[in-house]
């Protein structure tokens, strides 16, 4: 369906034609419509569906038709990480350039001062992280009362980084009569639970099986024993000369150290996860964008906001702890319409995740062996520390692959805030 039969406003239907898109995508398709009508929504969308013009349009469009009657901030949008908010942010920004609408973000990780400061002068939308949006609200700096809209984006990974007693907080502050969406990649208990709390008489759309895997992306694995992974990575990349690399590692320690490795093979490489501070994080991710780092070694709450149309290639350094992040991760390439390559280096210790991604998944990823990496027989599997969490999972003799050569495709809450606003608050968010 065409954007301009959607019932959208003409100054927004002119900034979707400056992003150079004319038809909507089945969320769009879908969600907006919805949104129009003034009712509460529950979707189910996975990442790189177009959810974030899915939501925005239709909150703009609906904020622009009536004029507010205070200066408070009329819309909120509830992200988990700071990188996806000032995604989401920049996409407001966007939609939102011929209309008399003002809009900030709030994270993190950043001087609370110029966010105070924005905040006095009034705006109509507010996206934020859980955690800075309650530094704001305990200092007094923001009133959620006068909010119309209340966005949750990808609300099961705020409930996964433990922000479910936050987001309660934030709900004791909004007006019991507002419009809800709520958005999920899945919608595990917790997050129906969080939905029947929040929502009124929903309406449910699915855009895509749920924890299906993006079918425009070839899936590959590449068995290798665990201390050569490093060096088949530096091979696929270096032999198939990949400019733009996304590779996801277990923890934060093994990020860094992979990436000062890659950078010693000859590699420009860098690496974005929860211990970088915030200004280190928007520096990697735009260098990576413009291709000034030919690889990003990322963990997975890092990853979130990673917004790439084209990025051709996805590489799991390792396997994740939970199958749903290995959707996640390798739904960050084969985006709006363009096909992807999402590739894994697996040990023998990884079997038992893998087992567990191909049963979510519902079926097979097939296996290639590269010349010259074939694994050890002889190494028996040993437990793999997960990543921060102190488990382990035990793994097993992984199905013999066919041997091939390199294919040509291939490749919480820390101390409070001081009152000062000048300064930087620690909370994670």
């Amino acid at each position: 369906m065409l954007f301009k039969e959607l019932g959208l406003s003409a100054e927004l239907l002119r900034a979707i034609q400056d992003q150079g898109y004319t038809q909507a995508t089945p969320v769009q398709e879908r969600a907006i419509p919805v949104v129009l009508k003034g009712n509460d929504l529950l979707a189910g969308a996975q990442t790189g569906t177009g959810k974030t013009a899915g939501f925005t349009l239709p909150m703009l469009h609906r904020l622009s038709m009536s004029k507010p009657q205070h200066k408070k901030p009329r819309a909120l949008i509830l992200t988990p990480t700071r990188e996806l908010a000032a995604q989401v942010s920049e996409s407001v920004s966007n939609y939102s350039k011929y209309l008399p609408l003002k809009q900030t973000v709030v994270f993190g990780g950043v001087k609370i001062g110029p966010q105070i400061a924005k905040l006095r002068k009034g705006v109509d939308i507010v996206v934020a992280t859980p955690g800075r949006l309650l530094d704001h609200v305990e200092q007094k700096t923001i009133d959620l009362s006068g909010i119309e809209i209340l966005v949750l984006d990808e609300a099961d990974r705020m409930l996964d980084m433990g922000f479910i007693i936050a987001i309660r907080k934030i709900m004791q502050c909004l007006p019991r009569k507002r419009q809800t969406l709520l958005f999920s990649a899945t919608f595990a208990d917790a997050v129906k639970q969080l939905a029947n709390t929040l929502l009124n008489k929903p309406e449910l759309i699915e855009v895509a099986r749920q924890n299906a895997a993006n079918t425009t992306v070839k899936q590959l694995i590449h068995p290798v024993d665990t201390k050569r992974k490093r060096e088949l990575l530096s091979y696929l990349i270096g032999s198939n000369n990949w400019n733009q690399v996304l590779v996801f590692s277990r923890t934060k320690h093994g990020a860094n150290r992979l990436a000062e490795q890659l950078e010693k093979d000859g590699i420009r490489s860098t690496a974005i996860h929860g211990n970088k501070s915030q200004g280190a994080r928007t520096r990697a991710l735009s260098e990576f964008k413009l291709g000034k780092v030919r690889v990003l070694v990322a963990t997975d709450i890092a990853a979130r906001g990673i917004d790439i149309d084209q990025l051709p290639h996805v590489i799991n350094y390792d396997l994740p702890d939970r199958a749903e992040d290995y959707v996640h991760r390798i739904g960050r390439t084969g985006r709006a319409g363009n096909n992807g390559v999402a590739l894994s280096l697996v040990s023998i210790d990884e079997h038992q995740l893998l087992k567990g991604i191909e049963r979510l998944i519902k079926h097979e990823i097939p296996q290639e062996i590269v010349e010259g990496f074939k694994p050890d027989k002889s190494i028996r599997a040993e437990p793999v520390q997960r990543g921060g969490r102190g488990k382990s999972v035990k793994g097993r003799e992984m199905a013999k692959p066919h041997t091939t050569r390199p294919p040509a495709y291939a490749t919480a809450k820390a101390n409070r805030p001081s009152r000062n606003s000048g300064r930087t608050s620690s909370r994670a968010g």
